[in-house]
């Protein structure tokens, strides 16, 4: 069901590059859009995790480093038959983590100082089995996709407004524009490739979770370990860059009212109330 939802909220916004780049542009600006985008995906796909990891000063750790770590995701990787990934240790006091990559062969998790100070070995391996899930489903790159394309949307946006600003109404009304729906585009459009987004986030964060506590075998490991990572974070604030905020386990941005709508996480009380379920369900 979730992996049914995901392909329909990425069409969804594929549908509204679309649409966006023919009402700012006409022919010309959909295949712009497109063009743009695919460009953007391209680099993503191949760049997006050594991107990232040097945005949080990730350093990659040997066994000998961190071997209780490699032990923990060694035999999470043999229980759920997929590679071992590359590790990394994040230079913060927040207890969070995160995985990237495009693929099983090319995955890397990296986790914060905060964790390993936070979380016992039995929280730890229900973190590390909601990150492996994230490789083993391809979340990854289908966030990266989601992300890019509402990226592409907004940069879009905002070229048509300041080619409005500038006299660039009359080209666009003469390759099939209309200005009136591309101004209602300009307002509209980000916002929803935004929700959309965040949708995508969501459904695939229910579905790490489900994954990670059958890779691990105890679904109460994982809720416990979200309620002190939900405590950690909200008592020692991550600077993470809200692009990037939906590849961690808990919202590394915190914030209620108006932000918890766009919050690229579930609702943290359904979260852990599914896993009790699953949990109850094994007895």
């Amino acid at each position: 069901m979730n992996m049914l939802k995901t392909t329909f909220l990425l069409a969804l916004l594929t549908v509204l590059m679309v649409t966006a780049g023919a009402a700012l542009g006409g022919r010309g600006g959909m295949i712009i859009a497109f063009l743009f985008a695919l460009l953007m995906n391209g680099a993503s796909y191949w760049f997006s995790d050594k991107i990232v990891l040097r945005m949080y000063r990730a350093k990659e750790i040997a066994p000998e480093e961190a071997p209780k770590i490699y032990r923990i995701v060694q035999d999470l990787t043999m229980r759920a038959q997929m590679p071992m990934p590359k590790l990394y240790l994040i230079p913060q006091a927040t207890p969070n983590a995160f995985a990237t990559g495009r693929n099983e062969h090319h995955a890397a998790v990296a986790v914060t100082h905060g964790i390993l100070q936070v979380l016992d070995e039995r929280e730890l391996r229900g973190v590390l089995g909601h990150e492996l899930s994230h490789i083993k489903n391809r979340d990854i790159l289908i966030g990266t996709i989601a992300a890019v394309m509402a990226g592409a949307i907004s940069m879009l946006a905002n070229m048509a407004y300041w080619g409005m600003l500038f006299g660039g109404r009359g080209s666009s009304h003469r390759e099939g524009s209309h200005p009136v729906v591309a101004l209602i585009m300009i307002m509209i459009a980000p916002l929803a490739a935004l929700v959309i987004q965040m949708a995508v986030s969501r459904s695939r964060e229910y579905g790490a979770d489900a994954t990670g506590a059958a890779i691990s075998g105890d679904p109460l490991s994982l809720a416990d370990a979200l309620r002190k990572l939900q405590r950690g974070v909200e008592r020692i604030p991550m600077e993470a860059s809200p692009a990037t905020a939906h590849m961690f386990i808990v919202n590394p941005l915190t914030g209620g009212g108006l932000m918890s709508l766009f919050s690229t996480h579930p609702p943290m009380e359904e979260r852990i109330r599914r896993l009790e379920t699953m949990a109850s369900k094994r007895r």
